[in-house]
């Protein structure tokens, strides 16, 4: 019987590269996004049987939705991956869009993590990875402020979900994916430039899939970004908050 993936934010970027790997794995597939279109496009690429359903997850109901059309389904892996950023100072960011990040990186992230590892537990078996980033393994984000901190949330929720299933006996997985820049269209959504070079969705992906393979709670899948973790844990947080500053800052577009 061929394994089962769902996919949120699957219409781009990182989430659309899990489902081309994990359809060439032969995995069936369910992808979730906003966007039809690019749902239909991804899904006529893919050689398994993949369905698609539009859900806007800033939503509650929407999660829900979600949650609820898995009721009678088998799930072996749940990548939690939509997301967005935004940059710029913290008092001069546009207030809406910040309640929407929030939304959609930790109030969908929570309920879903939540509802599907519920699910998970009780049948016994099964994967669940959240799409966090580096930026949440940093003390701050300044000129990301908003960004930075729901990535702290989800890479904190999902090691403290980790450890439980581990105290719990429990075969079930759970795992965060904090990669660095990555070369997707979340820069420009995000409105930023990253001073390091991304690496590609095809290599973050793969280094995703070896560490659920692994069972690493946390993976970061940029071996400079893993050493300047490393690094900075040796810095004074107020020195380290100052370096990150500076160099938020060379991210912003001139506007």
């Amino acid at each position: 019987m061929p394994k089962f993936a769902v996919i949120t934010g699957a219409s781009s970027g990182i989430g659309a590269e899990f489902a081309r790997q994990l359809s060439a794995r032969g995995y069936n597939l369910l992808l979730v996004a906003r966007r039809a279109d690019r749902l239909e496009k991804l899904s006529d690429q893919l050689t398994t049987v993949c369905e698609i359903m539009t859900a806007d997850l800033s939503k509650k109901s929407e999660c829900l939705r979600l949650v609820k059309a898995l009721d009678d389904r088998r799930v072996d892996l749940f990548i939690n991956n939509a997301g967005f950023g935004d940059c710029g100072p913290f008092l001069q960011t546009d207030l809406d869009k910040d309640l929407d990040m929030l939304a959609v990186n930790i109030r969908a992230v929570h309920i879903l993590t939540k509802k599907i590892g519920q699910k998970l537990y009780k049948q016994g078996f099964g994967a669940l990875l959240n799409v966090g980033s580096c930026a949440g393994l940093m003390p701050a984000g300044p000129y990301m402020a908003t960004y930075y901190a729901t990535k702290s949330y989800v890479v904190s929720l999902t090691s403290a979900l980790a450890q439980e299933l581990r105290e719990a006996h429990s075969p079930v997985y759970a795992g965060c994916l904090c990669p660095g820049p990555v070369d997707t269209e979340f820069n420009a959504i995000a409105n930023v430039e990253f001073a390091l070079r991304g690496i590609t969705p095809e290599y973050c992906v793969r280094c995703a899939l070896d560490g659920i393979a692994r069972r690493k709670t946390v993976i970061v899948p940029s071996p400079l970004v893993a050493a300047g973790m490393t690094l900075g844990r040796f810095l004074p947080r107020p020195v380290y908050i100052k370096i990150a500053a500076h160099q938020q800052r060379k991210k912003l577009y001139k506007r």
